[in-house]
């Protein structure tokens, strides 16, 4: 992270791409197959390393983590969960060495917080899957090498009990991406529109051979995405917090640094408590995943409190930084648009209030 990641951070603002050297640098480092079994060519983390490394690797700017993160996330996890035998040994050494990247295709134009209605249907046709629709925003889309879609195979079952994960691979014909989307922050991670026009998937794609499984798969997937992105908004906010210190002490105003005025120690030392708290609860949530608790209230929580700690971090470190700030010379200003996007993407924090306010009710209830 350090000496090659934010050496190339202006590379790839400007490139709006990382840099073809440093991807064949994380394809041998394994960073493609952090969370992918062991067995299958990855290096099968546990919750608590991968974590570890988000916290780190949140330091620099998100498409470098970005451009495998799926790999290890939400592409791939569906796979690794709930996948057979035959379609995890298909799929996930090519996964685990960087050969295909996965995106995971799940909003649309009409369904992102309330997934639940998602309109993308795939039709029985015999021996394939007839599949048609529209998917929103999907990141790493322009890379991808297989998509998993959720799509709903029984239209007669409204909600989340009709829809099914399918592995489509990219080539097959009735698929095709829109352009790039050109978005705030975040480049040289690309998303876009993904569009099935009677693209047809062979039934052994369906993940788990199972149909009206893939809402409970999805669920299961962001659980682990969003302590994910939790310690990726720790790292994040640690990286600014840090720039923001160095500044602090290096400019002066009024005779000495402005690190010595007392409302400037204010937003460092609310910075740094935050950020203890975010990585307090991301760590926590990482270690009772592993020991076999679920974790989809904690997640929620994590996700939650440490995007939000984030985009007041940013807000801070800029402020420290006063008008040198808002020049693209320095790092807060790339970060400072970057960070906006955590509080939207793996559930924005509404949803993420409701999923820990349900559960509350729920638990209150069952007692």
């Amino acid at each position: 992270m350090r000496d090659r990641l934010v050496p190339n951070e202006a590379v790839l603002a400007d490139t709006d791409a990382v840099p073809a050297d440093i991807v064949a640098d994380m394809k041998a480092l394994g960073l493609f197959g952090l969370s992918i079994p062991e067995q299958y060519g990855g290096l099968g983390l546990t919750t608590e390393e991968e974590i570890r490394v988000a916290l780190v690797l949140g330091q620099t700017s998100p498409a470098f983590r970005s451009i495998f993160g799926t790999n290890n996330g939400i592409g791939s996890q569906g796979l690794v969960m709930d996948g057979t035998p035959e379609q995890k040994a298909l799929y996930l050494p090519k996964l685990a060495t960087g050969e295909i990247v996965a995106a995971f295709a799940l909003t649309e134009p009409g369904a992102g917080s309330d997934a639940a209605s998602l309109t993308t249907a795939a039709r029985r046709d015999g021996e394939y899957y007839v599949l048609n629709g529209i998917k929103r925003y999907i990141t790493n889309a322009p890379e991808a090498g297989i998509f998993t879609v959720m799509a709903r195979t029984d239209p007669a079952r409204k909600g989340p009990a009709g829809i099914s994960a399918l592995i489509v691979e990219r080539g097959t014909p009735g698929l095709r991406l829109g352009k790039i989307d050109r978005k705030m922050g975040q480049h040289g991670a690309h998303t876009c529109d993904v569009i099935f026009d009677d693209c047809r998937v062979p039934v052994g794609h369906l993940i788990g051979l199972v149909e009206g499984l893939g809402f409970r798969t999805a669920m299961k997937v962001l659980d682990k995405a969003r302590l994910n992105i939790a310690a990726v908004c720790v790292g994040a906010a640690e990286r600014m917090l840090r720039d923001a210190l160095t500044y602090a002490l290096e400019r002066r105003q009024f005779g000495q640094p402005i690190a010595q005025f007392q409302l400037i120690q204010a937003m460092l030392a609310d910075s740094r408590t935050e950020i203890y708290a975010a990585r307090c609860m991301v760590l926590d949530a990482a270690q009772r995943r592993d020991a076999g608790e679920g974790v989809s209230t904690q997640a929620a929580c994590a996700k939650l409190f440490a995007s939000e700690m984030c985009g007041r971090v940013a807000d801070r470190c800029l402020q420290i930084h006063g008008g040198a700030g808002y020049i693209r010379d320095y790092a807060i200003e790339r970060f400072y648009r970057d960070v906006r996007l955590f509080r939207i993407y793996e559930g924005t924090s509404q949803v993420q209030q409701l999923v820990i306010a349900r559960s509350m009710i729920r638990d209150a209830a069952g007692s």
